[in-house]
């Protein structure tokens, strides 16, 4: 049983007492029975308003559901449909013409553009794997993968045709990053460097030899006793890219934290990453490895000017949503207290240290505190965010816009009303993104009653995405970001398959986001190609008077109107969402791992996360709603799929087989059969009470 004690009318896990007060206070000038006491304060004010903004989601919700039920059967209305829209207050009128203002931003966020990492904060070798991925080996990345366009490497240690081959696309970078003023790069005999562009030669010290293009630097690894560099006839032993400019470490969508002892852990990562002491020790090949965070990187200007660059990502920490509450802490009513605002203190106290400089290293040189908000619905919740900041500021005695926040743009009524959640936090927002997966969920849930949706393959190819990808950027632009914050796209989910993430990726500097999510740090070194392709804010300036795509393509709503559905079509269907229901589920319950590579239904390892879940989930409950399906065939399609996964997890000594009785197999079943009935269409309220449930036996 779990020990809680008094806090200012709190009854809080004791661990979570020994964790402020033993580790996260000390050394910040914070008082211990003041944090306490505005801690409870703060959930006293904030908490009821919290509960508000939900129900008025719900309220929302279920006045569309009676618009589409009233109008079953008949041709969709979109001028009406709109105009309804905002008539219930979902849609508001546009802010007259504005820019941010937000200041003080690192300059890895406003003023650079390359690849973000996201990884989840229970695991603390990802965190430090992530944190160590703003330089990355290009010969490794090209080497290990299969990005590179030649013959796989032959087994037996190294491949010198395959090397060969790395060292000639490397340099072929080279040439059209960092062209010589006369010849190509795999000519250079080494001595004098003469560059078409001098200015490019930013850096130099012993063994090395540092360029920059596009705002991102480039290091020349020069060691002509290296195994690489002695058959180079410059000695060049590695070309090593500025990749992972940011990472979001996450306490939301990649982990599964559903009680005291999970959250602690998440925020004692993000205090070690605060402070630069975190370490990580595990075995590999045999031997113990300890893992820290690496130092900044000491260069020597052409002038002779000593300097540094970062050694590390600048790092985010993504805070959960408004929806969920915490056992970890509860309200003098006996009842739990909202997981967004303590992860919004909790987390903020703990950057307080980096803030502070109370640490070995430090994360922001501008002195920000960088949060990403998830699962906002609309400019009011985005307004009580900037409240909730406030308060936390005042707090932690922090001045006003400390905090900087990240708005994810992946909930229907936010990107809808983009511009108003822009503004409701103009001073303070550093990043907006597209979440292609989350979107999709609550696009499928918003529209729950209009009819059977698209298949989940054909959502990306459909309308509203397009508009929702291009409002995003224009609607960002227009609103000032350039300069002062990050315009993000979402994840590349298949971290084996690099070579088509070169094809497919460079998709996104080109719609002028300065940033996009990876997921790995080999990943962020290639993406960071695509940032040397592409000068982003160029091409920002390029598109910054574009027509923005109309509200009315976004509101458009992806049903399959007078489809007939083979009985193929609708097996595979079935088969595909609940091979991947069960695939993510019975790791988040049974081993309570948030984020992993999944084998899809053709085996193919994709990141999942709880976004991905919710589309299944979504898709398979609004297709039993429409009759599309019947529950038998559901039933048959999970039977089916629990062997498929068993059999994919066979070399897994932690997996325990899915059986129906099984609490895994209970909680796919539930989001499925449950699915309409939950708020927005979220799996959290399911997975942390089956996950409560398996860890409680």
């Amino acid at each position: 049983m779990t020990d809680f004690s008094d806090r200012h009318g709190l009854s809080v896990d004791s661990r979570l007492i020994s964790f402020i007060e033993d580790k996260a206070l000390p050394g910040t000038g914070v008082d211990a029975q003041k944090f306490w006491a505005d801690f409870a304060a703060l959930l006293t004010r904030f908490a009821p308003e919290n509960a508000a903004l939900l129900e008025r989601r719900e309220a929302l919700q279920v006045q569309i559901d009676g618009w589409h039920i009233a109008r079953e059967g008949q041709p969709h209305d979109a001028e009406a449909y709109q105009a309804f829209l905002y008539d219930i207050g979902y849609l508001v009128p546009e802010p007259v013409g504005f820019s941010v203002g937000t200041a003080n931003v690192d300059p890895e966020i406003a003023t650079m553009a390359g690849p973000q990492l996201v990884v989840p904060a229970l695991n603390a070798r990802f965190a430090l794997n992530a944190a160590n991925a703003r330089w990355g080996s290009l010969y490794d990345a090209l080497y290990g993968t299969d990005a590179l366009d030649a013959p796989p490497a032959r087994p037996g240690g190294y491949d010198a045709d395959r090397g060969a081959a790395v060292i000639a696309r490397a340099k072929a970078f080279l040439d059209e990053a960092v062209p010589l003023a006369d010849g190509k790069w795999a000519d250079w005999q080494g001595g004098q460097l003469t560059l078409a562009d001098p200015s490019q030669w930013v850096g130099s010290k012993p063994g090395g030899i540092l360029l920059k293009h596009n705002g991102l630097h480039i290091e020349l690894a020069i060691d002509p006793d290296h195994p690489i560099g002695k058959t180079d006839p410059a000695g060049i032993a590695d070309v090593i890219l500025e990749a992972a400019l940011t990472t979001i470490i996450d306490l939301e969508d990649s982990v599964a934290a559903v009680d005291g002892e999970d959250k602690i852990l998440g925020y004692s990562n993000w205090l070690g990453l605060m402070r630069g002491d975190l370490t990580e020790s595990f075995d590999k090949g045999g031997k113990t490895v300890t893992r820290a965070m690496v130092p900044d990187r000491e260069w020597t200007s052409p002038e002779g000017t000593r300097f540094a660059l970062h050694g590390r990502s600048v790092m985010f920490v993504r805070n959960v949503g408004h929806l969920m509450t915490t056992p970890m802490v509860r309200l003098p009513d006996g009842s739990e207290a909202p997981e967004g605002l303590c992860d919004a203190v909790i987390t903020s106290l703990c950057a307080l240290h980096d803030v502070k400089g109370l640490g070995e290293l430090i994360n922001s040189r501008a002195g920000g505190i960088y949060i990403v908000k998830p699962k906002q619905h609309g400019p009011e919740e985005c307004a009580f965010t900037d409240r909730l900041f406030d308060a936390v500021e005042d707090m932690l005695g922090l001045p006003r816009h400390t905090i900087k926040v990240g708005v994810m743009d992946e909930e229907r009524r936010t990107s809808a009303n983009l511009a108003a959640c822009i503004e409701a936090v103009k001073d303070r927002i550093v990043f907006i993104n597209t979440g292609f997966l989350d979107r999709t969920g609550d696009e499928i849930h918003t529209s729950m009653r209009a009819g059977p949706m698209i298949p989940k393959g054909e959502m990306k190819a459909s309308d509203w995405i397009a508009a929702y990808e291009d409002r995003n950027v224009r609607i960002g632009l227009a609103c000032g970001l350039s300069g002062k914050a990050q315009i993000g796209k979402g994840m590349w989910a298949m971290p084996d398959l690099m070579k088509a993430m070169l094809e497919a990726k460079i998709g996104h500097p080109k719609s002028g986001a300065n940033t996009a999510w990876v997921p790995s740090p080999t990943a962020a070194t290639l993406h960071a190609l695509h940032y040397h392709a592409v000068d982003v804010f160029a091409r920002q300036k390029e598109i910054a008077h574009e027509t923005v795509p109309s509200l009315g393509r976004l509101l458009t709503i992806p049903v399959a109107h007078g489809r007939n559905w083979s009985e193929a079509e609708v097996r595979r269907e079935l088969d595909n969402n609940c091979q991947g229901i069960l695939g993510y589920v019975v790791r988040w319950i049974d081993q309570g791992v948030g984020c992993s590579k999944v084998p899809d239904i053709d085996d193919v390892g994709l990141m999942e996360d709880r976004a991905t879940l919710r589309i299944s989930s979504q898709a398979l409950a609004n297709w039993l709603l429409h009759g599309v399906c019947t529950a038998e065939q559901v039933d048959a399609a999970l039977a089916r799929m629990a062997a498929k996964v068993d059999a994919q997890n066979a070399g897994d000594p932690l997996y325990e087989r899915l059986t129906p009785d099984g609490v895994a197999w209970q909680a796919a079943r539930a989001l499925i059969f449950e699915g309409v009935k939950q708020p927005s269409g979220y799996t959290e309220p399911l997975l942390h009470a089956y996950r409560q449930k398996k860890k409680a036996a």
